[in-house]
């Protein structure tokens, strides 16, 4: 998440400053929780429930060399900032306040001099990051053409092959890592998450002895979901390999290898045709806009005339480009692309595929997000042990600052469904939805 950047004017005191009054002169209309720093200085109202305290030198040149959500990022994912009054598995509330009353400013010339100055200029040598953080766009696109399938495996890998203990614990039984469905409001998140892939199996029509493509098929959830209760032959595809095989290993206990399969394997490498159905929940994030031709004709190739293609996926509420955010990109999602629910329509009718419903989902994210929140929380101890505090730090972070995104419709999720056609035009499809 990002805060608002004014051009407002607050002197900074004249003389020698002290980090407090530093970082309080950075903020116009001043701090909405208590700052404290290691030499003692402090800023922002003393009796605020709320707080940040700064507990190195090495934290303070996180800041200084990387201003705004990257310099912040380092020092907290280090643990050389903390967030006080709240649980590093969930500092939602923290987040929220930030996020309606920080407003930073930029310093003028002669401010940024004094500030450093009386900082110190050795604050301004940068640290290595945190073991947490990927290399930076430019390094990866010297290392790799974007979104190639060597890439792709190593950003995906990042992000997904932190511990299937750790998500376990984090998810939930259900090791769904998408959107759930919150239908009442308050389901439990176990049955938002049966909910949702019995949604999405409903809008695709799913019927015994029919063929399912799962592309992105994370730890097999939808592959077994429409195996166990709609009799389907399904074949997930993940990028994963520790994916792959946590479901290939569930797949086998419920008994029902006869009809489910999941393999470790990029999307674009899958040659089946004739599929009845081919469900995509969380997977276009890391394709890139530039490559929806390429995806949605692939998949409409492993259709059979009639067959349904579900894609789901989080979205902005804008189809214009925009760039991730360094914290997300750096230590959740590198290489992720996000863009608005027309641009994937157009994308997909380019393909020769007929759209024939669409739904946002956003309320239901922030509530998965809050139930991700509290699982960490509960699970706190066992998943530092598991993957150390920094890395759980992050998950802390990145879950309750997306919460945040979606509740204020910075992010949207967007389920479409759409067909590919018999050469007649014949679609299957009823006159009105049946799910």
């Amino acid at each position: 998440m990002s805060f608002k950047i004014d051009s407002g004017s607050a002197p900074v005191p004249s003389g020698r400053l002290s980090i407090g009054e530093a970082i309080g002169s950075l903020f116009q209309g001043g701090l909405p929780l208590r700052f404290t720093a290691y030499d003692g200085s402090s800023a922002g109202p003393s009796d605020a429930e709320l707080g940040m305290h700064l507990r190195t030198e090495r934290g303070l040149s996180y800041l200084m060399t990387a201003p705004g959500d990257l310099g912040l990022a380092r020092a907290y994912t280090s643990g050389d900032l903390d967030l006080v009054g709240v649980h590093p598995g969930d500092p939602y509330d923290a987040l929220v306040l930030l996020k309606e009353h920080t407003h930073f400013r930029v310093p003028t010339p002669a401010e940024a001099v004094a500030i450093v100055r009386s900082l110190g200029l050795s604050h301004l040598r940068p640290p290595a990051p945190p073991p947490q953080e990927h290399l930076p766009r430019w390094r990866r696109a010297v290392e790799g053409l974007r979104h190639s399938m060597t890439r792709d495996a190593e950003v995906i890998s990042h992000h997904y092959d932190v511990s299937n203990r750790f998500y376990e614990m984090v998810l939930g039984p259900s090791m769904a890592y998408t959107c759930a469905l919150y239908d009442p409001p308050t389901a439990t998140l176990e049955d938002a998450q049966f909910a949702k892939f019995d949604l999405v199996a409903r809008k695709l029509a799913l019927q015994p002895g029919q063929r399912l493509l799962d592309v992105g098929c994370g730890w097999g959830t939808m592959v077994r979901h429409a195996a166990r209760e709609y009799g389907v032959r399904a074949l997930g595809v993940t990028l994963s390999a520790e994916q792959a095989q946590w479901a290939q290993e569930a797949i086998e206990r419920e008994g029902l290898s006869h009809l489910a399969e999941v393999r470790h394997l990029d999307y674009r490498d899958v040659t089946e045709t004739g599929f009845d159905a081919v469900s995509s929940i969380g997977l276009l994030e890391h394709i890139g806009v530039k490559n929806y031709p390429a995806y949605f004709g692939h998949l409409h190739d492993r259709l059979a005339p009639g067959g349904r293609l579900l894609n789901h996926c989080i979205t902005r509420p804008h189809n214009k480009r925009q760039q991730t955010g360094a914290f997300i990109d750096r230590y959740v999602f590198p290489d992720g692309e996000l863009i608005g629910s027309g641009t994937i329509i157009s994308a997909a009718q380019d393909q020769g595929l007929e759209v024939h419903h669409s739904e946002n989902l956003r309320p239901h994210y922030a509530a998965t997000l809050r139930d991700w929140n509290r699982n960490l929380v509960d699970n706190w101890d066992e998943c530092v042990a598991e993957v150390g505090e920094g890395t759980a730090r992050v998950w802390g972070l990145y879950l309750a600052g997306s919460r945040v995104g979606f509740e204020r419709d910075e992010v949207e999720l967007h389920q479409v469904l759409m067909t590919r056609n018999h050469d007649d035009g014949r679609s299957g499809f009823p006159m009105r939805p049946d799910w």
